[in-house]
């Protein structure tokens, strides 16, 4: 079975592969499982609220949480859990997050497919996207702290951080 958090994290291109975990639309979290080898039900969101993209994270990276590094991929489809999207950043919310007494960053990165135009993220969609984030952990004790918009390249870095986060990991 494939351990889709070791996958590369870059194709042969420079693309930044996404793995979907949560299909948009959906109105449930879905988390990939290392141990399992598969995807499965973490919780559900509250009434009304579903995911507005593809939701996911960057394989072969390990963000400040512990967690491989979230990714939203903004486009106008609907993938599945497991479809491996190369795309490119194009933004990071910066995110402190309050968890069990504890505050890590917990940032989430903004995607578009490699070969798709720019996005329209402008101010309205930021703050949508905001809200979305916000509200999909009420409930669940966890408390989102939004510190603001970066642009593509302070995204890549993350990535590349977090790639290197990763490997020394892999490597204790």
């Amino acid at each position: 079975m494939t351990d889709f958090s070791r996958l590369p994290t870059h194709d042969r291109d420079g693309a930044t592969y996404v793995v979907v975990e949560t299909a948009r639309g959906m109105a449930a979290k879905v988390k990939y499982e290392p141990s399992l080898g598969a995807f499965s039900f973490s919780r559900s969101l509250k009434p009304g609220l579903h995911y507005p993209y593809d939701w996911g994270f960057v394989p072969g990276t390990l963000g400040p949480d512990g967690d491989p590094l979230d990714a939203m991929i903004l486009y106008e489809v609907t993938g599945f859990a497991g479809l491996i999207v190369p795309c490119r950043p194009v933004a990071i919310l910066d995110v402190d997050q309050d968890e069990q007494g504890k505050r890590f960053r917990n940032d989430r990165v903004l995607f578009v497919p490699a070969k798709a135009d720019d996005p329209e993220l402008d101010e309205a969609e930021k703050r949508k996207l905001e809200r979305f984030f916000c509200d999909a952990v009420a409930g669940t004790g966890k408390v989102l702290h939004l510190r603001g918009w970066r642009g593509p390249e302070a995204a890549a870095a993350e990535i590349e951080q977090s790639r290197q986060r990763f490997g020394k990991k892999a490597a204790e």
